[in-house]
């Protein structure tokens, strides 16, 4: 898959493709359907499928000081959608250039002089341009004036309400994690290298692999039955555990932190990447009164992990 960082550096062999368009922040359900219908019509037309995104996500052009709300780093989601068999990303900076354009400039600009884009495909909310103007009516129009096909897809969803990044944030954030998996189609994770920690687990008997958050957004603070993916290294495979996302409140600590105990498990993973899907939520974070609290707790965590995850 290749990734193109501006619309003026498309060459011959990245133009002329079929165009999806959106965020596709988690990359969920609803996102899968537009790229479906796109890998459609790209196969029909016999070109290469391509997904047009904005980096960094506009919300954060325009709400720079918000807390973190993306569902997936960038690396996360270019791997998902090579993982859905798209062919090209443009990846295209949304700077305050961009944010000024017309939707007419943005339509003739981008997707015509840019992209060539043979066919465009985009959810039945799209909006686009200066002041989010321009809607699927003008893009349609604008279609046939310049010669390129639209194609909106329907809203996907359960019981009347369509998949979202929104719900999926709101599921997070109250810890309905089977909830956000079942819009996303697979479990929601969090990923990055294993970090250099306080090395305290392995002192009480639950030795951990810590991970930061990546500029995400944050969970429910708490408890987890987990699934993870070591990526590399010597111990590179996949693993059951227990995991507690929070501050750490009995040890004094404020900063967001996840810990990843990793069931049946001895080695040294510091410095690997692991992938860690939140499978379940076992129980809010707390403070304990002293050490034999807090392992008593930790084996009955890992030992309801245990059945969650069986």
């Amino acid at each position: 898959m290749r990734i193109i960082r501006h619309h003026t550096d498309a060459r011959d062999a990245t133009r002329g493709a079929v165009v999806a368009i959106g965020n596709f922040d988690g990359v969920h359900r609803g996102h899968q359907a537009v790229i479906k219908a796109a890998r459609q019509h790209a196969d029909e037309m016999g070109v290469p499928l391509a997904v047009l995104v904005f980096e960094p996500h506009p919300r954060q052009f325009f709400a720079p000081d918000a807390p973190f709300f993306r569902l997936s780093s960038f690396r996360a989601k270019v791997a998902r959608l090579a993982e859905e068999g798209v062919d090209i990303v443009f990846a295209l900076p949304f700077d305050a250039s961009m944010a000024a354009l017309t939707a007419p400039d943005f339509v003739k600009e981008v997707l015509i002089e840019g992209l060539g884009a043979v066919h465009v495909v985009v959810g039945y909310d799209f909006c686009f341009g200066k002041g989010r103007a321009g809607d699927i009516t003008l893009l349609r129009y604008m279609g046939e004036m310049e010669g390129f096909g639209v194609s909106v897809v329907s809203p996907q969803g359960d019981d009347g309400e369509a998949y979202s990044s929104t719900r999926i944030r709101e599921a997070l954030e109250e810890g309905r994690v089977e909830d956000a998996a079942h819009m996303l189609g697979r479990p929601w994770f969090i990923e990055g290298r294993v970090l250099d920690g306080d090395k305290r687990g392995r002192t009480i008997g639950f030795p951990t692999a810590n991970v930061a958050l990546d500029e995400i957004v944050t969970p429910r603070l708490g408890v987890y039955a987990v699934a993870v993916e070591v990526t590399d290294g010597d111990h590179a495979g996949t693993y059951k555990g227990v995991a507690n996302l929070g501050k750490r409140p009995t040890f004094n600590k404020q900063d967001v932190l996840l810990e990843v105990n990793l069931f049946d498990f001895s080695g040294d993973i510091y410095g690997a990447h692991l992938r860690v899907s939140l499978v379940g939520f076992i129980r809010p974070e707390q403070k304990f009164d002293g050490l034999d609290a807090l392992k008593a707790q930790i084996a009955a965590d890992a030992e309801e992990a245990r059945q969650r995850l069986a």
